[in-house]
């Protein structure tokens, strides 16, 4: 009678454990999903005549995993226990990809921060330009490159070889990776973004309640007035700084919010749902406006070709005080144009 106990209840143990899975699974499956709804929807969002850049060829590789990683999920979770090419599939393979992808993610801010630094560096510096069909196979190599580089060092890594055996021992467990990376990255950027408006409070304020919307060329454009007798050129970075916060924190205030939310909670978001497209593009819109703040005596459409923001608008046009309209001139003084 005793025996009998026992096996029943080892039997509704194991029960238990696989039903913990199934469904553990079965929310895993949803999360990608959803993932891969968002990226769906914000490259459609964005802009479609923006320039050919690093990141734009990033997030596209990104999605394209999302959506791999789903379609792999999604047959493992049907047929549950398969043979493929003499490899035998479980749900057991359901985390460790997932497991395998979150590391790989969750060392890629790093890199994908830095190259796309160099990559928006290079164009506003003055070193010879590939031609148009040259530049897409070069980024598309480099995209290629990062992800077998980082895929490669998690496999190789001990800790993390360690970590994915100990799984297969306890697969009714699925830890994911939490990334520091992109802690620091958020935390940093972060940062810079209050010291930016601390220093330029009062500007920022002087210009919300000044700022206009206009259409200039079939494009919709922020127009600032400002005193024809300034100290301060148009080009200067202190006058352009209050204009990049406007700009910046009309189109991503909300994800901006996001982010304070998450670091004073600490909160830990697996690094497979936080390396996301709109993450990314928040990452490229930071990018693109330090870089024209540092670049600002650049900023002339005849001399240099400034790199597009898909989300951001950063077109600028700084009208004389003594104008009330800006029809009265043929074309606004000094514009920046993605």
């Amino acid at each position: 009678m005793t025996a009998l106990s026992s096996g029943n209840c080892s039997f509704q143990y194991q029960l238990r454990q696989a039903n913990r899975s199934l469904d553990g699974n079965c929310l895993l499956f949803l999360i990608i999903l959803g993932k891969v709804l968002l990226n769906t929807l914000t490259l459609g969002m964005r802009r479609k005549n923006t320039c050919h850049n690093f990141m734009e060829y990033f997030c596209f590789s990104l999605a394209f995993i999302d959506f791999l990683l789903l379609v792999n999920i999604s047959i493992i979770y049907y047929y549950r226990d398969f043979v493929l090419l003499g490899v035998r599939f479980t749900k057991y393979h359901i985390c460790l990809f997932t497991q395998i992808i979150s590391f790989t993610y969750g060392f890629l801010h790093y890199p994908v921060f830095l190259i796309a630094c160099i990559d928006y560096y290079l164009n506003f510096s003055k070193t010879p330009k590939l031609a148009l069909k040259c530049q897409k196979i070069f980024y598309f190599f480099t995209v290629i490159l990062i992800w077998i580089s980082v895929l490669a060092y998690v496999l190789r890594d001990p800790g993390i070889y360690q970590s994915l055996k100990a799984q297969s021992v306890y697969s009714y467990q699925c830890p994911f990776y939490i990334s520091i990376q992109s802690y620091w990255l958020s935390f940093s950027m972060v940062m810079i973004l209050f010291m930016a408006f601390i220093t330029s409070w009062s500007e920022v304020i002087a210009l919300v309640q000044a700022v206009r919307m206009t259409s200039y060329m079939n494009e919709t454009i922020l127009y600032f007035p400002f005193s024809s007798h300034s100290s301060y050129t148009l080009s200067s970075k202190k006058t352009l700084l209050p204009k990049f916060i406007i700009c910046f924190l009309g189109t991503w205030l909300p994800f901006v919010l996001l982010q304070v939310i998450i670091l004073l909670l600490k909160v830990q978001i697996p690094a497979y749902i936080e390396m996301n497209i709109p993450w990314l593009y928040f990452v490229n819109s930071f990018l693109i406006a330090t870089v024209y703040w540092f670049n600002c005596h650049k900023l002339n459409l005849r001399d240099v070709a400034l790199p597009a923001d898909p989300f951001v608008n950063w077109k600028c046009c700084f009208i004389p005080l003594t104008i009330h309209n800006l029809e009265q001139i043929e074309k606004p003084i000094s514009i920046i144009i993605c």
